[in-house]
């Protein structure tokens, strides 16, 4: 008979009073610290907090500002300038976390493109480090612009030798990847993060810290790991949004939703850990299958009609689950009432317009976003493509990025100083799916040598052999901010970064501890992740298996 148990995660206390250099972190990362390293974790708590760490926010989008609220609400770290190239984001932006309502922006508060900014700073240094009046030096930058635009970024900011935080992806190539890692590594080391934020969530912290400190399973033989993206949620993002093309070299919805599932696995299976030992366990193989299974023009109900483009026009609307006036206006205007995403993805202005003129007006202003469009025969590729059109019709849009996908990643025995535990043979399957009613809420179960574990985004179930018992392990909801911010992912990478930073410009850790302890991971770990990525898309494309170190070994450079 099987024995369950339920535990509910306590959340970790603070290790001494206010005044302790930590004493600004939430439940979530003093958690990731001190699982880490809990030695560390009490050292810092004996030292006083120091000056504020300033940062540059590039992209005031949805990512942009979900990390500003991150650093306001949850760190000492101050975002004090913004870059962005439009006028409406950047105004708002900066005035909800940098200026004010009431004030107007100072000169090194406010930029129209990262480019703009480059210039600024680059005059800056030229004259001497002359400031103006109640200017701070920038600490950091947060890049998150478009997917395309990470290369050049880091890049050009690298001469000026500050920390980087990145949204996913790091770079849409492994060679600009290999190219932002050349650039960086010209000057001294400083503090490098990514946007996987799987790896910040209480729940996926205490995941791994079952499976690899504790063991709770022994050593892992294999985890299936699947992303249910959500039905009306691919359309808005990978059918009408702005990720709804393959990059130049075919790498699709792969990279740009799922890279920190990829990341996920192999920091579970690969990275090194109590489990795999030191040095990481590289995988051998790689295969990979998807397609766009449904949101292709032979799926268009014959009622649309063939001259249909676009759902305010069509005929089968009333009977299409993807209607955009139902998603967009009767869902989330009408019912929801909610001005956040998605809304605010197809009318960045609609909050303040509620506000100034009420409901009605801003759903006149989304039916007249959802009824632009465009005519194939007549509008140019590159016009179509700069934009998103989220009244097109999910059967006749330019999407070219698979809907359905599975990933395998097989490892091979690997021991390490006659040590083969924790490195045998294994394997991952992963599977990116978008029928479902969940959204974004990942699901798994990891098969061990002791026991199995079963996962959502909720709760972990631990089952032993030896004594036939179930542990339920409960993960704590947090504040309903932090939740919907990826299980408190978006909050955990955020404080981690800013920590990190914190911590190697008041000497308190070199780069490299940083690095290990408080972010999680470093550049090369980063580019290992995105290479895998590559190397799957590769394989789905030409329909082969991937031999890992012979595709690697034929790129030319070994980071790990």
């Amino acid at each position: 008979m099987t024995t369950s148990i339920t535990v509910t995660q306590q959340r970790t206390s603070y290790v001494t009073e206010a005044t302790l250099l930590l004493h600004f972190i939430s439940p979530t990362l003093q958690l990731l610290f001190s699982s880490r390293n809990p030695d560390l974790y009490a050292r810092m708590g004996s030292i006083s907090p120091t000056s504020s760490p300033q940062f540059l926010v590039i992209g005031a989008g949805s990512r942009g500002n979900a990390y500003a609220r991150a650093v306001e609400a949850s760190t000492t770290g101050t975002i004090a300038a913004v870059a962005e190239i439009d006028p409406f984001k950047r105004r708002e932006f900066g005035e909800r976390y940098i200026w004010g309502r009431e004030e107007q922006p100072r000169s090194h508060q406010s930029f129209g493109g990262w480019e703009e900014w480059v210039d600024w700073e680059t005059r800056r240094r030229q004259n001497g480090g002359d400031e103006a009046e109640g200017y701070l030096p920038i600490t950091g930058v947060f890049i998150c612009t478009l997917d395309e635009t990470h290369a050049p970024i880091i890049q050009a900011i690298a001469p000026f030798n500050l920390h980087i935080l990145c949204e996913k992806p790091l770079a849409l190539s492994l060679s600009d990847c290999l190219s932002i890692s050349t650039a960086l590594s010209k000057y001294p080391p400083k503090v490098v993060s990514i946007g996987h934020v799987l790896h910040y969530s209480p729940h996926n912290i205490k995941l791994r810290k079952l499976l690899t400190h504790d063991q709770v399973i022994g050593e892992v033989v294999s985890i299936e790991h699947t992303e249910p993206v959500g039905w009306w949620h691919f359309s808005h993002s990978y059918v009408r949004g702005n990720w709804r093309r393959a990059t130049p070299e075919g790498v699709g919805s792969l990279l740009t939703k799922s890279g920190h599932d990829i990341d996920f696995i192999l920091w579970l299976l690969c990275s090194p850990s109590p489990l795999v030992g030191d040095k990481p366990h590289l995988p051998s193989s790689i295969s990979s299958f998807g397609a766009v299974t449904h949101f292709r023009k032979g799926r268009k109900p014959k009622a649309a009609g063939a001259a249909t483009s676009n759902c305010l026009s069509c005929p089968a609307e009333p009977d299409c689950i993807y209607s955009a006036k139902k998603i967009y206006r009767d869902r989330w205007l009408r019912n929801e009432k909610d001005t956040g995403w998605p809304l605010k993805i197809v009318v960045p202005e609609i909050e303040d317009i509620v506000q100034s003129n009420g409901w009605d007006a801003a759903e006149e202003r989304l039916m007249q976003k959802l009824g632009e469009d465009y005519d194939k025969s007549i509008t140019d590729d590159s016009a179509i493509a700069s934009r998103s059109w989220y009244g097109r019709c999910v059967y006749e849009a330019d999407n070219d990025v698979v809907d359905d996908q599975t990933v395998t990643i097989a490892w091979d025995e690997d021991p390490v100083n006659g040590q083969e535990y924790g490195r045998g043979p294994k394997h991952a399957l992963f599977h990116m799916t978008y029928p479902t009613e969940a959204q974004c809420e990942r699901r798994g179960r990891v098969y061990g040598s002791l026991g199995e574990v079963t996962y959502d985004s909720h709760t972990i179930t631990v089952h032993t052999f030896a004594d036939n018992q179930t542990i339920v392990h409960d993960i704590p909801k947090q504040a309903p901010e932090v939740e919907k911010s990826h299980g408190g992912g978006d909050w955990g990478l955020a404080g981690a970064f800013v920590q990190a930073v914190q911590n190697v410009d008041n000497s308190m850790m070199t780069v490299a501890e940083a690095q290990r302890e408080l972010v999680g991971c470093d550049l090369a770990e980063i580019i290992l992740s995105h290479a895998v990525v590559f190397a799957a898309e590769e394989a789905r494309r030409e329909r082969k298996v991937i031999d890992w170190q012979q595709w690697w070994s034929q790129h030319g450079v070994l980071l790990i």
